[in-house]
């Protein structure tokens, strides 16, 4: 049978680790957010939904490649002032293909950061959650 002294001793060590824990995620937490910040300042983002395609023209007895960047819905205007899904982007290389990729993988890095995000903010919930429901027992 352990003595009061060593229940304290066991909560206050467990209260200690407890926090230890909520620290560490606090850190990571900030240090996401941090690389959300700095991504989003090297450039535009793409649209959701939105990826480079490459694609293939004939003409002249010759094969030529191109690529765009296409939308799930129609999102971009045309010159006639429609919408369409696709935005010419021209030969591999050119300004607009690689800015384009830039875009897409600015979009998909901070979404992946920001899945880590709320993996975290779940974690840092569920510390205190159990640290509460312990408390009621």
């Amino acid at each position: 049978m352990r003595s009061i002294g060593a229940y304290i001793l066991l909560m206050n060590n467990s209260i200690f680790k407890l926090e230890q824990r909520a620290d560490l995620l606090c850190e990571a937490i900030a240090t996401v957010r941090l690389q959300i910040e700095q991504i989003e300042a090297t450039g535009e983002m793409a649209p959701p939904g939105c990826f480079v395609v490459r694609y293939q023209a004939r003409g002249s007895g010759r094969t030529y490649w191109y690529y765009k960047l296409q939308a799930t819905e129609p999102i971009f205007t045309t010159k006639n002032g429609e919408k369409t899904k696709y935005q010419h982007l021209g030969k591999g290389g050119s300004p607009a293909h690689i800015e384009a990729l830039m875009q897409v993988s600015r979009r998909n890095q901070i979404e992946a950061l920001q899945r880590t995000l709320t993996a975290l903010d779940g974690c840092l919930s569920d510390l205190y959650d159990n640290k509460s429901n312990a408390a009621r027992q």
